[in-house]
């Protein structure tokens, strides 16, 4: 089966097949194209959408990630963006495996189709102008054989005429002998244009239309071919990322079997777990003995009661020390259900007992948590203050190896003075010593209030009554300021001025200037010497060189109160700023 000998006449019908097989190429090539371009951006779309439900640094979203849960959604996340990555893979290797060759392959077939077609058509206009030739010798052999028919035939007239001369019957004989020459010269060249045209003709149907077909035959054949490789690797682009899939889809199944319901309880106990003991039974108040009045010493109530009976502070009624609730401002106030009691206690937070918890609740109220965690319930407050010690030591660990590095690198410049100056790194070094200095009391700090919080807490042996720590108790109130006296920022006011604090804090009327209160004002301004990533609550974030106000000053702990714009206000370590109070400023301390 050959197409030079089946469609020896069809060559135009075979120039408008072949470059139909070339559109049929093309369009593939669109196909695979627009296949590519899906694939990018259904990858695109599924990394947005997996990077969209990732949780936020350093939010509370990156905190609900410890359940189980929502450790297998975030798996399922991560699995999402190796399946798109896959979808990347494919759309990379059909550009490279397929489009890439096609593209070069149709340009190639586009050269050699036009070459194959050019000999043709060659071929063509040589075998018309061999039937041209034959024609031309044809008509003058027939002009030639006509003419020399009519000289024949004027010779035998002249000669049978007896009135013409001698003469003119020679010239006419003459005339009609070259006429017969001509026609016998025509007949020669005829014969031979046609004997060549007859040659040209085998060989053109016989032998040059074949072998360009056969071309043309073994270039489409050729073009087919190619394009079922193309569809095959077509499908094995797509084979060879299914296993990897399946792994992304296996791991998002490992990932849901892992999830647990009681291991997200124990975490949501931990979580909220306060640390105090539920209350103990009420006893039964005999009101038939008005004078007599037995009240269980586990029960809610007794705090308010011994709260009667203690001696009067500063000789002056015992009012309440914590500025957070309410006052009941009528004259007289009925005794509550003890219903309503039990809801007071359940979702009443503790009070503050001396001044510097209560400089600490206002701050909490403000919007900043106070650096202790105090703020918190015992067991809370205990988890949040050893992660902080953890972190610290964390830190001081990463500073202490720096000084080790940078103490090798000082020692190298000395023994080898070329590589570099050591005097250079003094300044370095101080910085690194300084910041060691700073965790250290930072981290000692912190661990003093984890001792005295693991100190307090039940589950260590001392059963304190959760009644206790809300009701107002005259003796720990005292023991809570020397203790908040110790840490407090100035560390300058003693046990007495304490209890004077304590005795003006008593007599305001906390609950209408809270509500009412007024942003601090500015005492002056601060530069930034470092920057300062404030990830803790109750902290900002500063850049090196950015000036801001200062609203409190440092009291001692190390801390500088600071504030960027109405929105944005809290503490950062006085070492990382330098500050410039206003004299003017009320408050303000006067630097010599």
């Amino acid at each position: 089966m050959s197409w030079g000998t089946e469609l020896w006449d069809q060559f135009d019908n075979l120039e408008k097949h072949t470059q139909w097989g070339i559109d049929i190429l093309e369009k593939y090539i669109k196909f695979v194209k627009e296949r590519t371009e899906i694939e990018l951006s259904y990858a695109k779309q599924l990394r947005n959408l997996s990077k969209k439900y990732q949780p936020k640094k350093n939010s509370k979203e990156e905190e609900e990630y410890r359940y189980t849960a929502c450790r297998a959604f975030l798996s399922t996340l991560n699995e999402m963006n190796d399946y798109a990555g896959q979808h990347e893979v494919v759309s990379e290797n059909l550009a490279s495996q397929i489009l890439a060759g096609l593209a070069r392959y149709v340009q190639e077939l586009k050269q050699e189709r036009k070459s194959h077609f050019h000999d043709g058509r060659k071929a063509q206009q040589h075998i018309e102008t061999c039937w041209k030739q034959l024609e031309s010798s044809k008509r003058r052999f027939e002009r030639d054989c006509k003419e020399a028919d009519r000289a024949q035939q004027y010779f035998e007239k002249m000669d049978a005429d007896i009135n013409v001369t001698k003469a003119d019957v020679e010239k006419a004989r003459q005339q009609a002998q070259i006429r017969h020459q001509m026609a016998e010269d025509s007949k020669a060249d005829y014969s031979s244009n046609l004997q060549k045209f007859n040659h040209e003709q085998r060989d053109y149907y016989h032998t040059h239309i074949p072998n360009i077909f056969q071309k043309i035959q073994e270039m489409e054949e050729q073009r087919i071919v190619r394009l079922g490789e193309s569809m095959k690797t077509y499908a094995e682009v797509d084979r060879q990322v299914i296993p990897i899939i399946g792994k992304c889809l296996d791991g998002i199944v490992k990932a849901a079997e892992g999830i647990d319901g009681k291991t997200d309880s124990q975490l949501v106990i931990e979580a909220y777990k306060s640390g105090f003991e539920p209350p103990g039974d009420i006893e039964f108040e005999d009101y038939t003995q008005p004078m007599k009045r037995t009240v269980s010493e586990n029960s809610l109530s007794n705090s308010r009661a011994d709260s009667k009976a203690e001696p009067k502070f500063g000789g002056k009624p015992k009012g309440k020390l914590w500025p957070f609730i309410k006052k009941n401002k009528s004259p007289k106030q009925q005794k509550e259900p003890l219903s309503h009691r039990f809801n007071e206690f359940m979702t009443s937070k503790p009070k503050i007992h001396c001044f510097r918890s209560l400089k600490r609740g206002l701050s909490l109220k403000l919007g900043a948590a106070p650096e202790d965690f105090s703020n918190l319930p015992p067991e809370q407050r205990r988890k949040k203050l050893q992660q902080k010690v953890d972190e610290l030591n964390k830190e001081m660990q990463k500073e202490m190896d720096q000084r080790e590095a940078i103490t090798k690198m000082k020692d190298v410049y000395l023994k080898n003075p070329q590589m570099g100056d050591p005097a250079s790194l003094d300044h370095k070094l101080t910085e690194v010593i300084q910041n060691i200095d700073k965790l250290r009391l930072e981290a000692q700090k912190f661990e003093a209030w984890l001792a005295e919080v693991e100190g307090r807490l039940p589950a260590r042996g001392e059963q304190r009554r959760q009644s206790g720590l809300y009701d107002a108790q005259p003796a720990p109130a005292v023991n809570n300021c020397a203790q908040a006296r110790e840490s407090s920022p100035d560390g300058s006011y003693t046990e007495e001025q304490s209890q004077e604090s304590e005795v003006k804090v008593l007599a305001t009327d906390f609950d209408d200037e809270f509500d009412d209160e007024e942003p601090l004002p500015a005492i002056g301004t601060c530069k930034a010497l470092y920057t300062f990533d404030g990830q803790n609550e109750g902290t900002i974030s500063v850049t090196e060189g950015e000036t801001l106000y200062v609203i409190e000053e440092d009291k001692g702990d190390g801390w500088t109160r600071i504030r960027r714009n109405e929105d944005e206000e809290g503490y950062v370590p006085t070492s990382y700023v330098e500050v410039y109070l206003d004299k003017n400023a009320k408050g303000a301390k006067t630097y010599i």
